[in-house]
């Protein structure tokens, strides 16, 4: 009867442990997946961004990344993720490839080129991932593969960069101009080129006589200046640059070849950065083109709005200004913020 008494005792512990011990595994279960799914998805009810930039060429771009960075990163409703390109596609392709793995809620993509972006958007939407471009538009037959566009008229600020030279230098003026492009295939460059070449092949005393990438940057911009200048030094009226960055390095390259740049050559140039305003007010440059670099309050509100279930407009247009001469960019530098 003894024995029988000890064995029951014994099933019935065993059976205990079994149970608790079961008990104790499923809640480590439980807290473990909940951590693999906020690792997957972001941090609680967080939107999670990935943010492709093409790289920090230029203060402008530069003044970009910051903006997102800075209101996405002081926003408690935002995860970012980001990923510099260092102005290659396959770099970005890479990225937006990685953010497609990590299911974030939205990608932004600021493209290098236009072309080329198909089969990896088509997997960011087969994924149910919007996708907005921010600054440069692409080319792709399906235009349903992103979202909304958050960026500036590149067609119109390449008018006016040609509108003001001619208001500047007048409209009877025999004018050679020659042409600092932005990256071959960047949409910023292709429609700057055109909107300006629109209005300068309306006037006949306005020709330009040279137009070459400076990709952007500012030393380039200066080796394809120094280059300009050695061709056809005594016959250049003016330079139009893509960016600003060009522009400044334009201007070192006419300082060397012992020309005034401002005066014997007038400078026109797009961004609106600091330093450019600056070789203004010193009488170095001429006219600038604003293009509005600080996109990210737009980009936060065009997320939240998606999260919410609400439609976002096609093109969300940033506001931009032109401004010439000294006196204008004396007014304007101090509330600069790029």
């Amino acid at each position: 009867m003894d024995k029988t008494k000890k064995l029951w005792m014994f099933l019935f512990t065993s059976l205990m442990a079994i149970f608790l011990l079961a008990g104790c595994n499923s809640q480590s279960s439980g807290s473990g997946d909940e951590g693999s799914d906020s690792g997957t998805k972001g941090k609680g009810d967080k939107i999670v961004v990935g943010f492709s930039q093409i790289g920090a060429e230029s203060g402008w771009r530069t003044a970009e990344t910051d903006s997102i960075k800075k209101t996405l990163g002081d926003d408690p409703q935002f995860e970012l993720k980001f990923s510099d390109a260092q102005q290659k596609q396959e770099n970005q392709i890479k990225a937006l490839r990685s953010f497609i793995a990590q299911k974030v809620d939205l990608i932004a993509l600021a493209p290098v080129v236009e072309s080329g972006w198909e089969t990896v958007l088509k997997e960011a939407k087969d994924a149910g991932i919007p996708v907005i471009l921010l600054d440069r538009g692409i080319d792709v037959k399906d235009e349903s593969l992103y979202t909304s566009f958050i960026g500036s008229d590149f067609i119109t600020e390449g008018e006016n960069a040609a509108k003001e030279l001619i208001n500047l230098m007048g409209e009877d003026s025999k004018v050679n101009i020659v042409e600092l492009q932005g990256t071959v295939g960047a949409s910023a460059a292709n429609d700057r080129m055109g909107g300006f070449a629109n209005v300068i092949k309306e006037n006949p005393n306005y020709k330009i006589i040279k137009s070459q990438t400076g990709d952007f940057t500012r030393s380039k911009g200066k080796e394809v200046m120094e280059a300009f200048l050695k061709s056809d030094g005594d016959n250049i009226d003016a330079v139009y640059a893509h960016n600003d960055d060009m522009a400044l390095g334009a201007i070192q390259a006419i300082e060397e070849y012992g020309l005034k740049p401002g005066e014997d050559i007038k400078v026109v140039s797009v961004d609106g950065i600091k330093d450019i305003f600056k070789a203004v007010i010193a009488g170095k440059a001429n006219i600038i083109v604003e293009c509005n670099p600080l996109l990210g309050p737009q980009l936060a509100q065009a997320a939240k709005d998606l999260q919410a279930g609400k439609e976002i407009e096609r093109w969300i247009k940033t506001d931009e200004d032109v401004f010439v001469g000294k006196e204008k960019a004396e007014e304007a530098l101090p509330s600069r913020q790029y």
